[in-house]
């Protein structure tokens, strides 16, 4: 279960893991112009589709910036998802974050790619590479939910219930995630699900 959030503070962002604030400063036309941006790695998403349950396995997990505009939101239905930020293949990236997250074990010659597209375009301009996955219960090794501090929770999400979820404007979302809904009931006949 996702805890209740306390003593939530901003500060002033220094010393940076992650994301790097930069100011860039540039001519368009002619016109001098500035902005305000964040370096930041490129990242994965993956859909998964479990196949027996005819549901899809999203994740659950509280987010500090969608609560800083909304403290309505304590979490965000999310894509299994993680950073490219290891010297390893993207492939080999999507299957560590399906087992660290989820706790499913996918091979590699069983992950589909999507596409590509830039997120947080006005901030980071960061590209998130969308795969796709089925699975099913003689793939799950243990319970997921993350690495070292991580608070994941897994939510299965009925196929049918699918247009609903999408359009409830009272849960979190991602793009990614509603864009790989729609790719996925666009294709759902040629992925033979």
């Amino acid at each position: 279960m996702i805890n209740i959030i306390e003593d939530f503070k901003i500060s002033e962002l220094k010393d940076t893991k992650f994301i790097h604030p930069v100011k860039v400063t540039f001519s368009q036309n002619g016109k001098a112009k500035t902005w305000e941006a964040v370096r930041s790695h490129d990242s994965v998403a993956i859909l998964l589709y479990h196949k027996e349950k005819e549901a899809f396995l999203l994740v659950k997990q509280f987010r500090a910036p969608v609560y800083l505009n909304d403290k309505t939101k304590t979490f965000t239905y999310e894509l299994c998802a993680g950073l490219i930020d290891k010297n390893k293949s993207i492939e080999e990236i999507v299957i560590e974050e399906i087992d660290e997250e989820c706790g499913y074990k996918v091979h590699i010659d069983n992950i589909l790619k999507i596409s590509s597209f830039y997120t947080n375009v006005g901030i980071s301009g960061g590209r998130q590479h969308l795969y796709f996955a089925s699975i099913d219960e003689s793939m799950k090794i243990h319970n997921g939910g993350g690495v070292n501090d991580e608070q994941i929770e897994l939510h299965f999400l009925p196929l049918s219930e699918c247009d609903n979820f999408l359009f409830d404007e009272e849960k979190a979302k991602t793009p990614g995630l509603m864009f790989s809904f729609y790719w996925f009931l666009k294709n759902r006949q040629e992925l033979g699900l």
